[in-house]
């Protein structure tokens, strides 16, 4: 099954850009935890499940052997530069698709072009609601203006999809009712207002997922862990219930989600418009990543769970991801053709269809 799953090119839909600057070990380690810094003397990022998975993983991919001492690894990466070990790790994830959130830049990182052609896949991009948002803000464009203007940006993107960071700024309990043209222009003037326009308020962020509604695009919501701005106790998807049942029939794609995972499973069952996937959690999990699957596939629709790495910034992780979602996977369906919950025919579709066949479907790519 695992031979199989590798065969299989993978459609990443959430991931980020990564950096094309070398990095020293502190940005390294700073980039593989969700935390601002990483942490106090003594407590280093490699000794994380993250990091033992990195050392198990990755150094083969850069000519070391498995297990690498860090020191060794990040002088290998020095050596190498970062374009070549970009290069090696966004080809060795075997993907065919990436869906790119281009909404959080906080310093130059690859575009999707650049990150399709290093992965040998097609890149398409996911548009960050609130960025709109807060450019059409940012751009003065008037408050009675700004509902059409953020309409028309979302529409006129070009973007396969979209997503909301409401969880980060007000948290995912959304009204699923519609806000009036009333509601929307005094919200939009109370933004304008600040002195550093950012989203944080619920009226907005259900505006912005009806904008996206409207346009027909598929609307990514962040769910669950995430850096120290989440709220992980207003994260948990179950608070969603009311604007996803609003939204059906265009596709909510319940993003991470951990560890309220066994929750969008439920959703995903329930509610004929809810996607699910492990993005992030997957890599931080590291050898404890095949519980994380095992548990998201106990009532989510096989045909409703979708691959994401949710990448950022190193291409380690686009590695990481996809092998340990592989073989996770793996031994999930594995485990069924052993036990004759299924066959090893069906196994292999359903593998197909977690792979890269639901976000086709989805995301019309």
């Amino acid at each position: 099954m695992l031979e199989y799953l590798e065969s299989l090119p993978l459609a990443d839909h959430h991931c980020h850009g990564v950096l094309g600057r070398d990095l020293d070990r502190a940005d390294f380690e700073a980039l593989l935890t969700e935390a601002e810094g990483t942490g106090p003397p003594g407590v280093g990022m490699f000794d994380t499940q993250v990091g033992f998975a990195l050392r198990r993983w990755c150094p083969p991919v850069l000519d070391l052997d498995a297990h690498a001492e860090p020191d060794a690894y990040l002088a290998r990466r020095a050596e190498l530069g970062a374009a070549e070990v970009n290069r090696r790790f966004l080809d060795a994830a075997g993907l065919e698709a990436l869906c790119v959130d281009t909404g959080y830049t906080p310093e130059s990182i690859l575009d999707p072009l650049e990150l399709g052609r290093l992965a040998g896949a097609r890149a398409h991009e996911i548009v960050r609601l609130e960025s709109v948002a807060e450019q059409v803000a940012a751009d003065g464009v008037d408050a009675a203006r700004f509902a059409d203007e953020v309409r028309a940006r979302v529409q006129g993107h070009g973007a396969v999809g979209a997503k909301s960071i409401a969880a980060y700024r007000a948290g995912l309990e959304l009204s699923g009712e519609r806000p009036s043209p009333a509601e929307v222009t005094g919200a939009a003037g109370r933004l304008m207002r600040a002195d550093a326009p950012r989203v944080s308020d619920e009226v907005l962020h259900r505006f912005l997922v009806w904008c996206a509604v409207d346009a027909g695009l598929p609307v990514q919501f962040h769910v669950g862990l995430g850096d120290v701005d989440a709220d992980l106790r207003r994260g948990d998807p179950l608070l969603l219930i009311e604007l996803l049942r609003a939204m059906d029939p265009v596709p909510a794609m319940l993003l991470h989600n951990y560890p309220f995972h066994r929750n969008a499973g439920y959703l995903a069952q329930v509610l004929p418009n809810v996607y699910v996937d492990a993005g992030l959690a997957t890599h931080n999990l590291g050898h404890r990543s095949p519980a994380l699957i095992a548990e998201l596939l106990e009532l989510a629709p096989f045909g409703k769970v979708l691959y994401s790495s949710d990448a950022f910034g190193l291409a380690e992780l686009f590695h990481l991801g996809a092998l340990l979602f592989r073989r996770g996977l793996a031994g999930f369906l594995a485990g069924g053709v052993d036990d004759g919950a299924w066959t090893a025919r069906d196994a292999e579709r359903v593998a197909g269809l977690v792979a890269s066949g639901n976000a086709r479907r989805v995301y019309g790519i």
